[in-house]
């Protein structure tokens, strides 16, 4: 039997208990069916403290090292937040994906209103421009389905929307124009999953040129230990992971 500790009160306790449930649930039937077993690794509730210490353990992993977000022309990447990772009973959801979700509202409302480049990405593949995705994974994101929307929860007119079909955001897609034309020279990226195409879209970012930040309570896979790899590697050699919290706060000191 598992116990569930409520700290809320009345109707928002039982709510909590019922999503929290129905998210485990969805985990559960996801990951049978995909042959891997899905980790709720954050709730509404635990996000803030499991993110803050999952970068804790990076900082001190590489010896306390800890750079700032310091803007300058960033811009924002926002990658596959589909309905197909989101929607609980997707094929591919992500149990930990809705929590991060008011960060990325959050961080995509104020790129929006300081005019930064604000990009929301879209993953579809066809036979033809699949490549070697094709025979790894069982299924492809198809543009006729309708789990391949972005989640309505972002509101895409607030930026542009890019379609991509490999990992890598910025492979035979117009992205980097876009940034260049947007006089871009920082990337923050965050979205899913964050050990796929969140940490190809990152390690290409920096191969581009671009100072790049990764948003470690934006970001969300299938299991905690794919996700602390990915903030391992990369805070090693391509980009410096960090709350969302401290990025709005950097953009409300941020004076040109």
């Amino acid at each position: 039997m598992t116990i569930i500790r409520l700290h809320l009160r009345g109707n928002d306790a039982i709510m909590e208990w019922i999503r929290s449930k129905e998210t485990a649930q969805a985990a559960r039937r996801c990951g049978e069916n995909a042959g891997l077993i899905k980790e709720l690794y954050f709730t509404p509730k635990t996000l803030a403290e499991k993110a803050a210490e999952m970068l804790h353990a990076v900082q001190a992993e590489l010896g306390g090292k800890q750079r700032l977000f310091t803007p300058d022309r960033p811009a924002l990447l926002v990658l596959d937040m589909q309905d197909y990772f989101l929607k609980p009973g997707a094929h591919a959801f992500i149990p930990s994906a809705p929590a991060i979700l008011p960060r990325i509202r959050a961080l995509a409302a104020a790129f929006a209103a300081r005019r930064w480049p604000l990009i929301f990405t879209r993953h579809l593949n066809t036979p033809q421009d699949a490549g070697r995705m094709a025979g790894w994974w069982r299924d492809l994101i198809r543009a006729e389905s309708g789990d391949s929307r972005i989640s309505a929860a972002l509101d895409t007119a607030q930026g542009a929307i890019v379609e991509k079909h490999q990992y890598d955001a910025f492979f035979e897609t117009p992205l980097k124009g876009m940034l260049q034309a947007g006089g871009a020279n920082q990337a923050v990226v965050c979205g899913v999953m964050a050990h796929l195409c969140c940490e190809t879209t990152a390690r290409s970012a920096f191969m581009h040129g671009y100072q790049v930040f990764f948003v470690v309570d934006g970001t969300a896979t299938y299991k905690e230990s794919f996700h602390r790899a990915t903030l391992l590697n990369l805070a090693h050699g391509f980009a410096t992971p960090l709350l969302a919290a401290d990025i709005l706060q950097a953009l409300e000191n941020y004076a040109p």
